[in-house]
């Protein structure tokens, strides 16, 4: 029997990982409190995808609603399974920079500590076992800020004779900059993720997204960029933009792609490892260029006003420099751009959308 313990197994990354580690033969155990209702409200419960989750994969699928902060309980789970744990994936986390200056402490406990329960419950349980924890670029603080930025009639964009042209390499530095509280306590699990592979030799990995998304995105105004787009524009509801003109940059990796990654890093797992992942030089776009595929794809017209002030720490260009983890995992490629991502969040969610807005 080979496990695979799947903690935020019902938001947007863990869902896709449980289902795809249980279509390739491995039986899934999914922890998921539906802590995200608890910052972000009702709309953002992930309830109605763990239920479309179990249902689904039945047998292959077993639920643990626990809190990753419950150290006795994370302990419990891991030692009822024991070495049959092949492969742990931590995406569950408090995700947000605005919600977490509301609650520094709940923020730091789900992000920071709820990372080490689950390194120890590892160590001591399924040592030999590959750790899969999503960080963020968000590690990165404000720093990408202070590159030479040029200003396009859409988007800011990198002087071309730049070293980070085709992204920003894991060689960037994570000091001295405003991460906001959110950014802080992902530095502090990133570097706990990274420690325990250099120091007891374990096989862990930290995976720095850009925008992670998709079509199972809970996305709500704090979290879920354009997942929440997408919905505000589908039900006429109002959309806010925060600062740099709109013309802010992110790159955007779909679900599958960053699951495929962690598949071939499993397959051939190192010790204290650290990718940026996003969707690079192939799939970015700026807040007015997202803006535009939304009305396109959705053939309606984007309620939309704009913030001057920016959120703090948040960054005003973000590509993700993909040649470290493509260099070390050949058979990895992007199979979904800008486009196709919101294509399919429309397709798989319109109607959801359209009915809860006339109820």
């Amino acid at each position: 029997m080979s496990i695979a313990i799947v903690t935020g197994s019902a938001g947007l990354i863990g869902s896709e990982a449980a289902r795809y580690f249980a279509e390739k033969g491995m039986e899934v155990v999914g922890v998921d409190n539906d802590m995200r209702r608890r910052f972000f409200g009702d709309e953002a419960s992930t309830l109605w995808n763990r239920d479309r989750l179990q249902a689904d994969l039945g047998q292959r699928y077993e639920h643990a609603s626990l809190d990753i902060r419950d150290d006795e309980a994370i302990e419990a789970l891991f030692a009822r399974y024991g070495n049959a744990i092949e492969l742990v994936i931590h995406t569950a986390a408090q995700p947000s920079h605005d919600w977490a200056a509301r609650e520094p402490k709940t923020d730091f406990s789900v992000n920071a500590n709820g990372t080490l329960n689950l390194l120890e419950a590892v160590r001591s349980n399924c040592p030999d076992a590959t750790f899969i924890f999503t960080s963020t670029n968000k590690v990165y603080g404000d720093a990408p800020n202070r590159l030479p930025l040029i200003e396009q009639a859409t988007r800011w964009e990198i002087d071309p004779t730049h070293q980070y042209a085709d992204g920003i390499g894991e060689d960037f530095s994570i000091d001295q900059s405003m991460h906001s509280l959110f950014g802080a306590s992902k530095v502090a699990a990133d570097m706990l993720v990274q420690e325990y592979g250099r120091y007891f030799g374990m096989k862990t990995v930290c995976f720095r997204g850009g925008c992670l998304t998709g079509p199972s995105h809970s996305g709500t105004q704090l979290h879920g960029f354009l997942a929440y787009l997408m919905k505000c524009i589908v039900t006429g509801r109002a959309y806010t933009v925060f600062g740099y003109g709109g013309k802010q940059v992110r790159d955007n990796i779909h679900s599958l792609d960053l699951i495929r990654a962690f598949e071939a890093f499993h397959a051939n797992p190192r010790s204290g490892a650290v990718y940026n992942i996003g969707g690079g030089r192939e799939s970015n776009c700026s807040m007015l260029e997202a803006i535009g595929l939304c009305e396109q794809i959705s053939g309606r017209e984007a309620q939309w006003t704009y913030a001057e002030e920016n959120r703090a720490g948040d960054h005003q260009w973000w590509i993700s420099g993909l040649q470290r983890f493509k260099a070390d995992y050949a058979g990895w490629r992007l199979e979904y751009d800008v486009a196709e991502i919101l294509q399919e969040i429309y397709d798989a969610n319109v109607e959801r959308w359209t009915e809860a807005a006339v109820a």
